[in-house]
């Protein structure tokens, strides 16, 4: 066994659920990166101004968690070198219609709202991980150059990754795959 694997394995029994992400603050283990982002949401105000919008938040991170299965196994096929015919057919009939479905779903709420945020008038959880998510996705083309409704979602996380308070991060996080 290698030393990562055995170093993994010491680590793996020490976690709430035997799995990571896991979040220690003081001591106190928080597991899931859904409860993590949540935490910290509420935690530096970024959960929504009241427990409605707070709600709405959680939903529409959800929403991208329904979607991220037709997404994750995507990538997932991809990556495990499946035959192009595969990953075509996964593309087309589970990726696709998944993600046009989503896409009508955040612009419907986006035109609904008009402050250009997702939840309220101001930046939420939600924003930040549906932002992240379409760029994600615009790495991968997955957002159609002539489609408008995609357009508008460019424009959304142009919105969202020009907050000051983002910037700086944005322009120097690491680029992963995806």
């Amino acid at each position: 066994m290698a030393d990562t694997e055995k170093s993994w394995e010491n680590l793996k029994e020490k976690t709430p659920f035997g799995q990571l992400p896991v979040l220690n603050v003081d001591g106190f283990d928080i597991p899931q990166s859904a409860a993590i982002c949540r935490y910290l949401a509420r935690k530096f105000g970024y959960a929504g101004k009241n427990p409605e919008e707070e709600a709405w938040a959680d939903a529409i991170v959800d929403q991208y968690k329904d979607f991220s299965v037709a997404f994750k196994t995507l990538i997932f096929a991809a990556r495990a070198g499946k035959p192009q015919e595969d990953i075509l057919k996964i593309r087309y009939e589970i990726f696709n219609p998944s993600r046009d479905a989503y896409f009508e779903i955040l612009n419907k709420i986006l035109k609904d709202n008009k402050s250009g945020y997702l939840v309220g008038d101001g930046l939420t959880w939600a924003d930040l991980v549906v932002a992240d998510n379409l760029h994600s996705l615009e790495k991968l083309k997955a957002l159609d150059d002539d489609n408008e409704d995609h357009q508008k979602l460019r424009k959304y996380v142009e919105k969202i990754y020009s907050t000051p308070d983002l910037e700086d991060h944005i322009a120097t996080r690491m680029d992963t795959e995806v």
